[in-house]
């Protein structure tokens, strides 16, 4: 770079254009912090030779990805700590506070050590999908990057991580009377039926996507409701503009490991009270927050539809699964570098050299 740029003050006339531009990035109340508002008007004004300085001083986000019990946590708040930075939750289930025992909530401890966003944020009673995720998400690394040049996301939610990194498809806004129909058939007739409804409609979103989480079936078919086309042809996935560069790291572990992790994990939540917990949950469980591995398999049995032993062994079954959908979805994204959830010095060598 020449050493001429650092010490130069070239006036900033008072181009409407620039101000165009500024503000272009204004949208849904986004307002760009003043290193880059500063620098955004230097490319603008002196051209693309300056766009090498706006790729050095861009923010970074590390985004810390892998399958339910894979070790993202602690590692999580040991980057934090190192980059002296604060973490968001992409993991959806960590939204709401009455989930404790079955979602895997960073201790208090952890909490004390680094600051966290969007856990406890919610209520199961309040609505929240992966658009307003990214647009409060947004709005938080903002803040962050006030101060501070990194940020990190971790979880196992790879459509609201995605939804942050990349954006998320304007998809039409909910219909209450088709929704309503569509869960009075789910309720009437079963998940496997809608499911397979959806299989016949759009085959391509099916094989995408889980299924067995009721909630994006409604969704999805919901969609094809309103607009007569398929849901996997208006997720266009096209990548909006972010004011921060992306860097994506995903755990993993030999699947034995990792599925006795899970197991432990799960006798450990049961120990810890998991049904005595969904069981004050019990008369709130049509709610989309808690249609999900881990509660929904303790409500059918405190419904009766299966013994103590069965539980078990499909809240164990069921979470391995889910972790098997999650490691697919991580996989088609070619972003990734893959660590081994054990080999700590060498992502921190990887971060320190991307950074």
């Amino acid at each position: 770079m020449n050493g001429n740029f650092a010490t130069a003050k070239p006036s900033l006339p008072s181009h409407s254009f620039i101000n165009k531009k500024v503000l272009c990035l204004q949208e849904n109340n986004f307002t760009p912090y003043t290193p880059f508002r500063i620098l955004l008007k230097y490319v603008l004004i002196f051209g693309t030779k300056y766009i090498a300085v706006a790729l050095i001083m861009q923010k970074k986000l590390i985004v810390l990805a892998g399958p339910t019990a894979v070790g993202k946590t602690e590692l999580a708040i040991d980057i934090a700590l190192r980059y002296r930075t604060e973490i968001l939750s992409a993991d959806s289930r960590q939204f709401y506070r009455e989930l404790n025992v079955g979602t895997a909530k960073p201790d208090t401890d952890m909490l004390s050590k680094v600051k966290h966003h969007f856990i406890n944020n919610l209520s199961v009673h309040d609505e929240y999908n992966a658009g307003t995720y990214e647009r409060d998400a947004l709005i938080c690394l903002q803040e962050i990057y006030e101060n501070n040049d990194i940020a990190v996301l971790c979880g196992g939610s790879g459509l609201f991580i995605d939804a942050v990194c990349r954006g998320f498809d304007a998809l039409p806004e909910k219909d209450e009377n088709i929704r309503n129909t569509l869960n009075q058939r789910l309720k009437e007739q079963g998940l496997e039926s809608v499911a397979e409804e959806l299989k016949r409609i759009d085959p391509v979103y099916a094989g995408q996507a889980d299924i067995k989480n009721p909630v994006r079936v409604i969704r999805a078919l919901e969609v094809y409701y309103i607009t007569g086309m398929p849901y996997s042809a208006l997720r266009v996935r096209r990548v909006e503009p972010r004011f921060f560069s992306s860097i994506k790291i995903c755990l993993y572990r030999e699947r034995n490991e990792l599925y006795q992790r899970i197991d432990s994990r799960m006798d450990t939540m049961l120990k810890n009270g998991l049904v005595e917990e969904a069981k004050s949950l019990l008369p709130y469980a049509h709610l989309n927050a808690l249609q999900t591995v881990g509660y929904s398999e303790v409500f059918d049995y405190l419904n009766g539809k299966y013994d103590y032993n069965e539980l078990v062994r499909l809240l164990k079954r069921n979470s391995r699964r889910y972790a098997k959908r999650q490691l697919t979805w991580f996989r088609k994204d070619p972003e990734y570098a893959w660590f081994h959830a054990e080999e700590r010095e060498q992502i921190f060598k990887y971060l320190d050299e991307k950074i």
